[in-house]
Protein backbone atom coordinates (compact mmCIF):
# COMPACT_ATOMS: atom_id res chain seq x y z
CA UNK A 1 0.00 0.00 0.00
CA UNK A 2 2.88 2.04 0.23
CA UNK A 3 2.38 3.14 -3.33
CA UNK A 4 -1.45 4.39 -2.88
CA UNK A 5 -2.68 8.14 -3.27
CA UNK A 6 -3.48 9.92 -0.31
CA UNK A 7 -5.40 12.92 0.81
CA UNK A 8 -4.72 14.03 4.36
CA UNK A 9 -7.33 17.32 4.19
CA UNK A 10 -10.40 17.64 2.53
CA UNK A 11 -13.76 18.81 3.99
CA UNK A 12 -17.46 17.77 4.53
CA UNK A 13 -20.79 18.98 4.84
CA UNK A 14 -20.35 18.70 8.78
CA UNK A 15 -18.30 22.12 8.42
CA UNK A 16 -19.84 24.81 7.20
CA UNK A 17 -18.43 25.33 4.18
CA UNK A 18 -18.59 22.04 2.53
CA UNK A 19 -21.16 20.45 0.31
CA UNK A 20 -20.65 17.20 0.30
CA UNK A 21 -21.46 14.37 2.42
CA UNK A 22 -18.74 11.75 4.21
CA UNK A 23 -19.99 9.07 1.99
CA UNK A 24 -19.83 11.26 -1.04
CA UNK A 25 -16.25 11.87 -0.30
CA UNK A 26 -15.25 8.60 0.50
CA UNK A 27 -17.06 7.49 -2.94
CA UNK A 28 -14.81 10.19 -4.60
CA UNK A 29 -11.85 8.79 -3.16
CA UNK A 30 -12.60 5.14 -4.00
CA UNK A 31 -13.20 5.94 -7.72
CA UNK A 32 -9.96 8.42 -7.70
CA UNK A 33 -7.81 5.57 -6.92
CA UNK A 34 -7.37 7.35 -3.02
CA UNK A 35 -6.53 4.35 -1.05
CA UNK A 36 -6.76 6.66 2.52
CA UNK A 37 -8.59 10.11 3.33
CA UNK A 38 -8.82 12.60 6.14
CA UNK A 39 -11.60 14.32 6.47
CA UNK A 40 -10.38 17.44 8.75
CA UNK A 41 -13.74 19.26 8.96
CA UNK A 42 -13.16 22.99 10.66
CA UNK A 43 -13.22 22.90 14.74
CA UNK A 44 -15.72 19.99 14.55
CA UNK A 45 -15.56 16.10 14.64
CA UNK A 46 -19.23 15.60 13.56
CA UNK A 47 -18.56 13.80 10.25
CA UNK A 48 -17.30 11.12 12.93
CA UNK A 49 -17.99 7.33 13.09
CA UNK A 50 -20.12 8.19 10.20
CA UNK A 51 -17.15 8.98 7.77
CA UNK A 52 -15.31 5.80 9.10
CA UNK A 53 -18.06 3.37 8.88
CA UNK A 54 -18.35 4.67 5.12
CA UNK A 55 -14.55 3.98 4.38
CA UNK A 56 -14.84 0.67 6.02
CA UNK A 57 -17.54 -0.34 3.73
CA UNK A 58 -15.79 1.53 0.08
CA UNK A 59 -12.46 -0.10 1.32
CA UNK A 60 -10.76 3.26 1.96
CA UNK A 61 -8.64 4.06 5.03
CA UNK A 62 -10.52 7.09 6.37
CA UNK A 63 -8.26 8.78 9.44
CA UNK A 64 -9.92 10.78 11.94
CA UNK A 65 -8.99 14.71 11.90
CA UNK A 66 -10.32 17.80 12.62
CA UNK A 67 -8.66 21.48 11.17
CA UNK A 68 -8.31 23.43 14.55
CA UNK A 69 -8.70 27.31 13.61
CA UNK A 70 -5.72 28.88 15.98
CA UNK A 71 -3.84 32.02 16.74
CA UNK A 72 -0.23 32.04 16.53
CA UNK A 73 2.43 35.20 16.74
CA UNK A 74 -0.39 37.47 15.56
CA UNK A 75 -1.69 35.25 12.61
CA UNK A 76 -3.97 33.02 12.40
CA UNK A 77 -2.87 29.13 11.67
CA UNK A 78 -4.77 26.11 11.10
CA UNK A 79 -3.76 22.72 12.23
CA UNK A 80 -4.48 18.99 11.40
CA UNK A 81 -5.43 16.72 13.70
CA UNK A 82 -5.01 13.31 12.49
CA UNK A 83 -5.25 10.13 14.27
CA UNK A 84 -7.65 11.91 17.03
CA UNK A 85 -9.75 10.26 18.99
CA UNK A 86 -13.16 11.56 18.19
CA UNK A 87 -14.47 11.21 21.34
CA UNK A 88 -11.89 12.30 23.51
CA UNK A 89 -12.99 15.41 25.99
CA UNK A 90 -10.16 16.78 24.55
CA UNK A 91 -11.07 17.84 21.35
CA UNK A 92 -14.25 18.31 22.59
CA UNK A 93 -13.18 21.40 24.58
CA UNK A 94 -11.48 22.64 21.88
CA UNK A 95 -14.37 21.98 19.44
CA UNK A 96 -16.33 23.67 21.87
CA UNK A 97 -13.83 26.97 22.82
CA UNK A 98 -13.63 27.55 18.76
CA UNK A 99 -17.02 27.05 18.25
CA UNK A 100 -17.87 29.77 20.75
CA UNK A 101 -15.52 32.46 19.29
CA UNK A 102 -16.81 31.71 15.67
CA UNK A 103 -20.84 32.18 16.54
CA UNK A 104 -19.05 35.69 18.21
CA UNK A 105 -17.34 36.43 14.80
CA UNK A 106 -19.53 35.50 12.79
CA UNK A 107 -22.73 37.21 14.56
CA UNK A 108 -20.12 40.36 14.11
CA UNK A 109 -19.21 40.17 10.58
CA UNK A 110 -22.38 39.81 9.25
CA UNK A 111 -23.38 43.41 11.30
CA UNK A 112 -20.66 44.99 9.68
CA UNK A 113 -21.91 43.93 6.28
CA UNK A 114 -25.37 45.48 7.41
CA UNK A 115 -23.68 48.92 8.42
CA UNK A 116 -21.51 48.95 5.31
CA UNK A 117 -25.13 48.05 3.17
CA UNK A 118 -25.51 44.82 2.12
CA UNK A 119 -28.38 42.84 2.59
CA UNK A 120 -28.65 40.15 4.85
CA UNK A 121 -29.16 39.15 8.16
CA UNK A 122 -28.29 37.26 11.17
CA UNK A 123 -31.67 34.86 10.61
CA UNK A 124 -30.48 34.69 6.78
CA UNK A 125 -27.21 33.02 8.09
CA UNK A 126 -28.46 31.16 11.20
CA UNK A 127 -31.26 29.04 7.97
CA UNK A 128 -28.04 28.27 6.38
CA UNK A 129 -25.97 27.53 8.35
CA UNK A 130 -28.23 25.83 11.73
CA UNK A 131 -25.65 23.38 12.79
CA UNK A 132 -22.34 24.60 12.47
CA UNK A 133 -21.08 28.04 13.06
CA UNK A 134 -20.88 29.82 9.94
CA UNK A 135 -17.12 30.60 8.53
CA UNK A 136 -15.88 34.12 6.72
CA UNK A 137 -16.37 32.09 3.68
CA UNK A 138 -19.67 30.54 4.89
CA UNK A 139 -21.38 34.19 4.93
CA UNK A 140 -20.29 35.35 1.63
CA UNK A 141 -21.43 32.17 0.04
CA UNK A 142 -24.82 33.17 1.79
CA UNK A 143 -24.72 37.05 0.46
CA UNK A 144 -24.01 35.97 -3.19
CA UNK A 145 -26.94 33.27 -3.32
CA UNK A 146 -29.47 36.05 -2.47
CA UNK A 147 -30.94 36.95 -5.35
CA UNK A 148 -31.00 40.52 -5.09
CA UNK A 149 -27.23 40.04 -4.40
CA UNK A 150 -27.10 40.29 -8.30
CA UNK A 151 -28.30 43.69 -8.63
CA UNK A 152 -25.76 45.10 -6.87
CA UNK A 153 -23.25 46.45 -8.77
CA UNK A 154 -20.72 46.31 -5.45
CA UNK A 155 -20.88 42.39 -5.68
CA UNK A 156 -20.88 41.98 -9.75
CA UNK A 157 -17.25 40.90 -10.09
CA UNK A 158 -17.95 37.81 -7.33
CA UNK A 159 -19.89 36.20 -9.71
CA UNK A 160 -17.53 36.47 -12.88
CA UNK A 161 -14.61 33.66 -12.91
CA UNK A 162 -10.92 34.98 -13.09
CA UNK A 163 -8.48 33.01 -13.54
CA UNK A 164 -5.85 34.70 -12.03
CA UNK A 165 -7.50 35.85 -9.38
CA UNK A 166 -10.74 32.93 -8.21
CA UNK A 167 -13.55 34.71 -7.63
CA UNK A 168 -16.60 34.15 -5.32
CA UNK A 169 -16.73 33.69 -1.34
CA UNK A 170 -13.28 33.57 -1.38
CA UNK A 171 -12.34 36.67 -2.81
CA UNK A 172 -15.01 38.35 -1.35
CA UNK A 173 -13.54 37.29 2.38
CA UNK A 174 -9.79 39.25 0.96
CA UNK A 175 -11.89 42.20 0.45
CA UNK A 176 -14.16 42.52 3.03
CA UNK A 177 -13.26 40.23 6.06
CA UNK A 178 -9.39 40.07 6.27
CA UNK A 179 -7.40 42.04 8.85
CA UNK A 180 -7.78 45.61 7.96
CA UNK A 181 -11.09 45.38 5.64
CA UNK A 182 -13.92 46.70 6.19
CA UNK A 183 -16.10 44.16 7.77
CA UNK A 184 -13.06 42.33 9.50
CA UNK A 185 -13.45 41.53 13.95
CA UNK A 186 -10.88 40.45 16.03
CA UNK A 187 -9.87 36.81 15.98
CA UNK A 188 -11.04 35.23 19.15
CA UNK A 189 -9.32 31.95 17.82
CA UNK A 190 -7.52 29.56 20.95
CA UNK A 191 -3.61 29.63 21.05
CA UNK A 192 -1.81 27.10 18.36
CA UNK A 193 0.71 26.52 21.20
CA UNK A 194 -2.29 25.39 23.46
CA UNK A 195 -3.24 23.15 20.81
CA UNK A 196 -0.27 21.42 20.67
CA UNK A 197 0.56 20.97 24.20
CA UNK A 198 -3.08 19.66 24.60
CA UNK A 199 -3.65 17.09 21.12
CA UNK A 200 -1.20 14.11 22.42
CA UNK A 201 -3.71 13.51 24.97
CA UNK A 202 -6.68 13.02 22.32
CA UNK A 203 -3.67 10.86 20.27
CA UNK A 204 -3.64 13.52 17.58
CA UNK A 205 -0.54 13.95 15.75
CA UNK A 206 -0.62 17.67 15.34
CA UNK A 207 -0.05 18.88 11.66
CA UNK A 208 0.57 22.44 10.09
CA UNK A 209 -2.14 23.24 7.41
CA UNK A 210 -1.15 25.09 4.33
CA UNK A 211 1.96 26.74 5.29
CA UNK A 212 1.77 29.32 2.75
CA UNK A 213 -1.08 30.35 2.80
CA UNK A 214 -1.53 33.97 2.59
CA UNK A 215 -2.98 35.09 5.93
CA UNK A 216 -0.40 32.50 7.34
CA UNK A 217 2.66 33.25 5.54
CA UNK A 218 4.70 30.62 7.42
CA UNK A 219 8.56 30.84 8.14
CA UNK A 220 11.16 28.37 8.64
CA UNK A 221 11.95 29.90 11.70
CA UNK A 222 7.52 29.28 12.94
CA UNK A 223 8.12 26.03 11.99
CA UNK A 224 11.43 25.60 14.05
CA UNK A 225 9.82 26.72 17.07
CA UNK A 226 6.53 25.23 16.40
CA UNK A 227 8.96 21.79 16.37
CA UNK A 228 9.97 22.22 19.37
CA UNK A 229 6.70 22.36 21.02
CA UNK A 230 4.55 19.43 19.66
CA UNK A 231 4.26 19.82 15.96
CA UNK A 232 4.69 16.52 13.96
CA UNK A 233 4.15 17.33 10.05
CA UNK A 234 3.61 20.22 7.74
CA UNK A 235 1.79 19.93 4.75
CA UNK A 236 3.43 20.92 1.74
CA UNK A 237 1.71 19.70 -0.71
CA UNK A 238 -1.70 22.02 -1.03
CA UNK A 239 -3.55 23.25 -3.27
CA UNK A 240 -2.51 26.86 -1.46
CA UNK A 241 1.81 26.12 -3.06
CA UNK A 242 2.72 27.30 -5.82
CA UNK A 243 5.91 25.20 -7.28
CA UNK A 244 8.29 27.32 -5.52
CA UNK A 245 6.25 27.10 -1.97
CA UNK A 246 6.53 23.74 -2.60
CA UNK A 247 9.53 23.24 -2.52
CA UNK A 248 10.47 25.59 0.11
CA UNK A 249 8.76 23.66 2.31
CA UNK A 250 9.48 20.13 1.20
CA UNK A 251 12.96 21.50 2.30
CA UNK A 252 11.70 22.77 5.33
CA UNK A 253 10.21 19.35 6.81
CA UNK A 254 13.79 17.31 5.58
CA UNK A 255 15.85 19.39 7.42
CA UNK A 256 13.88 19.92 10.56
CA UNK A 257 12.27 15.89 10.60
CA UNK A 258 8.74 17.30 9.97
CA UNK A 259 6.68 14.48 8.05
CA UNK A 260 5.57 15.99 4.70
CA UNK A 261 2.11 15.68 3.79
CA UNK A 262 -0.65 16.08 1.26
CA UNK A 263 -3.84 17.63 1.13
CA UNK A 264 -6.04 19.40 -1.61
CA UNK A 265 -8.32 20.95 1.18
CA UNK A 266 -11.58 20.30 -1.08
CA UNK A 267 -14.40 21.63 -0.34
CA UNK A 268 -17.01 22.23 -3.42
CA UNK A 269 -18.24 25.00 -4.39
CA UNK A 270 -16.56 27.43 -1.84
CA UNK A 271 -13.49 27.05 -3.82
CA UNK A 272 -14.45 25.85 -7.29
CA UNK A 273 -10.55 26.12 -8.37
CA UNK A 274 -10.33 23.20 -6.38
CA UNK A 275 -11.05 20.22 -7.64
CA UNK A 276 -11.59 16.33 -5.75
CA UNK A 277 -8.18 14.94 -6.41
CA UNK A 278 -6.43 17.58 -7.30
CA UNK A 279 -3.40 17.05 -5.44
CA UNK A 280 -1.67 13.77 -5.98
CA UNK A 281 1.68 14.25 -4.66
CA UNK A 282 0.58 12.30 -1.01
CA UNK A 283 1.87 8.41 -1.02
CA UNK A 284 0.40 6.14 2.11
CA UNK A 285 4.07 6.36 3.47
CA UNK A 286 2.80 9.31 4.91
CA UNK A 287 0.06 7.78 6.81
CA UNK A 288 2.72 5.65 7.53
CA UNK A 289 5.15 8.23 9.20
CA UNK A 290 2.65 10.08 10.70
CA UNK A 291 1.20 6.97 12.60
CA UNK A 292 4.97 6.17 13.68
CA UNK A 293 4.54 9.82 15.31
CA UNK A 294 1.63 8.66 17.40
CA UNK A 295 1.56 8.78 21.56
Amino acid sequence: MNNGLVDLHVHSNRSSDGDFSPEDLVRFAREGGFVALSIADHDTVAAYPQAVEAGRAAGVEVIPSMEVTALYDGREFHCLLPFLDWESPTIAKIALRVTEGRYAEARERVENLRRLGFEISWDDVAAKSPETAPLGVTIAQILLDKPESRLNPRLRDYFDKDAVRPRGPSAFYRDYFMDGKPASVPKRHIPLLEVLSVAPESGAVPVLSHPGAYFQNTTREDLACLKDRGLHGVEVYTSYHDPAQTAVYAAAARDLDLVPTAGSDFHGRIKPHVAFGAIKDGGYWMVEALSERRP
